[in-house]
């Protein structure tokens, strides 16, 4: 069987991409034989609600649940997640999804259709086909028949979807992005083929992260949203252990920076200044008691933002390092008034910064109280919900 697949494989390579596709969703169709309808999860019910959101398919980090929970707190709104599950991705809360191979299968497209229009507005991730696989590279198809059928759909982009690999070079001095390395080349092809449906659909668009203004001038920041409390109530007392723990979870080590990261880490475990932990594997919900058993997190030194690793850690009150940048700092200084508490570093100064952290350790607890409240004020998914107002009040629903 492995043998068949990988030939299988091999042959759809050498296609025209339109065959190769058609190839692709016939093979899922023939593995999603393998469930029965009654296997699949219900769709939840449709809310009498004036306002009623769908947001999906990619929950990326477990936002696209969080952003429809937070929708649910505005007056007369209900809102549901939708996920695509992938085979080896982290599962993260959401309301319902459903496995790839019945991604392809007609019977479940339709019943999805159905149950997509149903709502008054759809916010759709990464440009991602949300009604099912049908040979289509992106949502565009998918969009103009929920715009057909009278929803108000709009686009959110969580980063390397909509992040123009070039443009993030020429601007940032520690860019991981390479003129002919494979994932440059890739995340370049995909940024500028969806800022051409973006501009071409007229839809409005949030982004996750402030620096993704830089990509689409027009969208509007929505911040990622998560619950402090389970991340407060892991956390140990700073500097309480024998030795400071400083730990980095590499969700892309490319990205993130993660081999220099390893280099200064590393050197200054072996010298007996800290014990640096790098995690990797471990599900979200075990994510809480490993960070509030850190004293530091160092989130990443390359791309210049934050996210949705850094605001869990600074929930848990944790140190955290990573480069952010002065025009982050700057933009979320302009929108919302308030400082980012995240201790600043790059390849050149991780080593000094942290070093510094240990030796000056009232000043590193100050910096690390602050993000406690620096989150209540902005993550916990109120100012999110109020990011998606105007939108979702923009017209008279049903």
């Amino acid at each position: 069987m492995g043998d068949s697949m990988t030939v299988s494989r091999s042959l759809r390579e050498h296609l025209p991409a339109p065959f190769a596709r058609t190839a692709g969703a016939v093979r899922r169709r023939l593995r999603g034989l393998r469930y029965s309808y009654a296997q699949l999860p219900a769709f939840p019910p449709v809310a009498p609600a004036r306002t009623r959101l769908l947001v999906g398919p990619t929950n990326s980090a477990g936002q696209g649940h969080a952003w429809a929970q937070a929708a649910t707190t505005l007056p007369d709104v209900d809102a549901v997640s939708f996920v695509l599950h992938r085979k080896g991705q982290f599962r993260f809360a959401t309301d319902y999804g459903v496995p790839l191979a019945w991604f392809a299968q007609p019977r479940w497209q339709r019943a999805q259709e159905q149950y997509v229009a149903s709502y008054t507005h759809v916010l759709v991730e990464s440009l991602r086909p949300l009604l099912g696989a049908r040979g289509y590279p992106d949502a565009a198809a998918d969009i103009a028949a929920l715009r057909a059928a009278g929803v108000d759909v709009g686009l959110l982009f969580h980063g390397s979807d909509i992040r123009l690999p070039s443009r993030h070079a020429a601007r940032e001095r520690w860019s991981p992005f390479t003129p002919g390395d494979d994932l440059t080349e890739r995340l370049e092809k995909q940024a500028r083929r969806h800022a051409e449906l973006v501009e071409s659909l007229g839809l409005p668009v949030f982004v996750s992260t402030v620096d993704l203004l830089d990509d689409v001038p027009d969208a509007q920041w929505l911040p990622v949203a998560i619950d402090p409390a389970p991340w407060l109530r892991a956390a140990r007392p700073l500097f309480s252990t024998e030795r400071p723990v400083v730990v980095h979870v590499p969700s892309n080590a490319q990205l993130k920076g993660t081999g220099r990261i390893d280099a200064v880490l590393t050197d200054l475990h072996d010298r007996g200044v800290l014990e640096y932990r790098r995690v990797t594997g471990v599900q979200h919900s075990g994510m809480p008691a490993v960070v509030g058993d850190a004293d530091i997190v160092v989130d990443q030194l390359r791309i210049g933002l934050y996210g949705v690793a850094a605001a869990e850690a600074l929930a848990a009150g944790r140190i955290v390092v990573s480069y952010v940048g002065d025009s982050v700092r700057q933009k979320v200084r302009t929108l919302t008034g308030r400082e980012v508490p995240i201790v600043e570093a790059d390849p050149e100064t991780l080593g000094d910064v942290v070093t510094g952290l240990i030796a000056d350790r009232d000043t590193a607890a100050d910096r690390a109280a602050a993000g406690h409240g620096y989150v209540a004020e902005l993550h916990d998914g109120n100012r999110s919900a109020r990011a998606l107002t105007s939108w979702l009040s923009s017209k008279e629903t049903l």
